[in-house]
């Protein structure tokens, strides 16, 4: 069995637009000071371009060795790079979503419902925007050929992630491929106790630390089957029980954490998928989407 990530491919610390990613990325893995070094930077990122080390270490609470840690965790060699980079990204943000970035931030108390519209609406476009980004068209490729070519493809996901493989089960039943989305996690450990090599296990988690989601897909490695994990960290444990893993570049907010930048930008990775599967066998796909939609369309007639 092969093993594909969306890690695999280094993004390089000079495309800025990645910076952002990276420290989101990042976060489940870094030390409490290192953490404090990277919420800054999310919360402020033109503000700490404008710091040395030292003065972004006092803002932080932390040392000058912490930050130099940090910025070589994400990748950085030199502060100097993280600094430029924190300036262009923040930039092109404010130029390309000029319009969403009136108002930004987590949903606070006092928010009027436009307040509300526009925080929602700008955390889950950029939420796409830096997903388009980081996402490993290699991976996606591997992820396509498996589904093409499987049997049976079972998906499993826990809260806001169920709704996700369960709209990658209705899309892939419309193109006439067998799809299952189980439920529970006892349910999707049964299922994957059964699968064999002709079939693919699709698991979806933003942490990629739910348990119940992890197990399932390491049952079905151990059955046989291919695994694919739709996660934002590429170095989870899910991830880990994976041939290939997609990864989101989710902005969540503590409001709503796992509800809504993660599951809008594994809903667009979901679409990629299945128009991808649905253009490999183009002929055959737009058939079964004809007779799924006559068979809908003349019961609601």
């Amino acid at each position: 069995m092969y093993k594909s990530s969306g890690y695999d491919r280094q993004i390089e610390p000079t495309d800025s637009r990645t910076i952002m990613v990276r420290i989101r990325a990042a976060m489940p893995a870094l030390r409490p000071s290192e953490r404090r070094i990277a919420e800054f930077l999310l919360a402020q990122p033109m503000d700490a371009a404008t710091l040395t080390i030292a003065e972004l270490a006092s803002r932080c609470d932390t040392s000058t060795t912490s930050v130099v840690r940090f910025y070589t965790h994400i990748g950085y060699r030199q502060f100097k790079e993280v600094r430029l980079d924190l300036t262009r990204e923040a930039t092109r943000e404010n130029v390309e979503n000029a319009d969403l970035l009136t108002v930004s931030g987590d949903i606070d108390r006092d928010d009027s419902l436009a307040d509300i519209v526009a925080k929602v609406a700008r955390n889950e476009t950029l939420s796409i925007a830096d997903t388009a980004t980081v996402l490993d068209v290699g991976a996606l490729a591997d992820a396509v050929a498996l589904v093409q070519s499987a049997r049976r493809v079972d998906s499993f996901g826990v809260g806001a992630s169920s709704l996700v493989g369960l709209d990658l089960q209705q899309k892939l039943t419309r193109i006439g491929r067998t799809a299952l989305n189980w439920p529970d996690a006892h349910a999707a450990w049964t299922s994957a106790a059964t699968l064999d090599p002709s079939c693919v296990a699709i698991a979806v988690s933003h942490s990629g630390g739910t348990i119940d989601t992890v197990d399932f897909l390491r049952i079905a490695r151990e059955s046989g089957a291919a695994t694919i994990a739709i996660t934002n960290f590429g170095t989870s444990p899910l991830a880990a029980a994976a041939d290939v893993v997609l990864t989101t570049a989710a902005r969540e907010t503590p409001f709503r954490s796992g509800a809504l930048g993660s599951r809008i930008a594994q809903l667009m990775v979901i679409d990629c998928l299945f128009t991808a599967v649905a253009q490999a066998t183009y002929e055959e796909s737009i058939a079964a989407l004809r007779v799924t939609y006559a068979a809908v369309h003349r019961r609601n007639t």
